[in-house]
């Protein structure tokens, strides 16, 4: 048994539950290693306490599922069969006095979980994220190891990115650049939608490549992040074309500020909210409060949000193989903003930051 599924199952014997039913993508992919989007078919992960677990897989997955590893038990169906009816006798087995299962109730359709009360009449149903968040809350060295080699294939595509910015050259057209250089690196998918604005789009925090063309004078907001070996990476770099005002070069030298101080505070035993304090007490110090309102980070590993949100209001206390961004902004509607973001590590004595590229004001063309 694979000790994720160990430590699940132990945690359902210590709760009393009678089963855990897990099926978003993300947290079977974390406790199988299997990572597959069965679109509107099952997947499920059935774990009991002290007991095998049963992966429910379409049929079309099977081989996949084999081929990532995945030793256990399998219910295997065809699009002409019913899922829960072969599950079926294999729930009511494992019935306790209990009758509670524990579940994602952030990811459980009411379908599904109809369908599972349907098996076992009244069925009671508590949540399992206390429990994933914990264990994925902190990285192991094997996550580590391929966290490492997704903040470098992002590095690599800021410095795709950059290469191809010159005058004329659209928002989209860097933005499929740099995804077919991943696309050539072996990388199997973006970690999110790639984000490339110019001039006054750069105040957009979340804003999708257009056909606006790049002219000298223009900020370049660049956000994106890789999938490696099913874990994210996440980066942010502001540029300017050509020349930049003086009065942007200091609202970027505060944002670099805010974001080294709020790296500073990225010590083990420090709340989380000093990172978001850290960052926001330069800008807010230097008058521009009024134009950050984003947390200053949020956790980031198999999705590209989880937890620990990096927040004012989260004063749970940061540990070793926590994985989260660090991203200060200052942004002006219809005139521009600037982000700078890394992917930090907490160590044992410190920290480390998992993306490197420089964040020195770069001057392009």
């Amino acid at each position: 048994m694979h000790k994720r599924i160990k430590d699940l199952s132990q945690w359902l014997k210590q709760k009393g539950y009678t089963f855990a039913f897990i099926n978003s993508i993300p947290n079977i992919f974390y406790l199988t290693g299997f990572y597959c989007d069965p679109h509107e078919r099952l997947l499920g992960l059935l774990v009991f306490p002290g007991d095998d677990p049963v992966l429910v897989c379409p049929g079309l997955e099977v081989s996949r599922a084999r081929g990532d590893g995945w030793q256990g038990e399998i219910i295997e169906y065809s699009d002409l069969q019913d899922p829960w009816e072969l599950t079926s006798d294999l729930i009511k087995f494992k019935v306790n006095d209990q009758n509670i299962a524990a579940v994602e109730k952030e990811f459980l359709p009411v379908s599904r979980s109809e369908a599972l009360m349907k098996i076992l009449p009244g069925l009671q149903f508590a949540p399992v994220e206390e429990k994933l968040i914990e264990m994925r809350n902190i990285k192991g060295l094997d996550e580590i190891t391929v966290m490492r080699e997704a903040g470098k294939l992002a590095d690599r595509a800021m410095a795709a990115a950059v290469s191809v910015l010159s005058e004329g050259v659209t928002e989209a057209e860097v933005a499929a650049f740099l995804e077919y250089e991943m696309r050539k690196a072996g990388v199997p998918r973006m970690a999110f939608s790639t984000i490339v604005l110019f001039g006054a789009r750069s105040a957009i925090s979340h804003g999708v490549p257009s056909a606006v063309q790049l002219k000298p004078g223009d900020l370049v907001l660049i956000d994106m992040g890789v999938v490696y070996g099913g874990y994210c990476s996440d980066i942010t770099r502001t540029f300017a074309y050509k020349q930049i005002s003086p009065e942007f070069r200091e609202i970027y030298e505060i944002t670099h500020l805010a974001q080294m101080e709020a790296i500073k505070a990225c010590q083990p035993g420090n709340p989380i909210s000093a990172v978001d304090k850290g960052a926001r007490d330069v800008i807010v110090a230097a008058g521009y409060g009024e134009n950050t309102g984003m947390r200053v980070g949020h956790g980031i590993g198999i999705e590209i949000h989880e937890y620990p949100s990096v927040s004012g209001a989260n004063n749970d206390l940061l540990q070793e193989g926590m994985y989260f961004t660090v991203e200060p902004g200052i942004y002006f509607d219809g005139r521009g903003g600037v982000r700078i973001e890394d992917d930090i590590l907490i160590t044992v004595n410190g920290y480390e930051s998992l993306t490197a590229y420089p964040k020195e004001l770069q001057i392009i063309g």
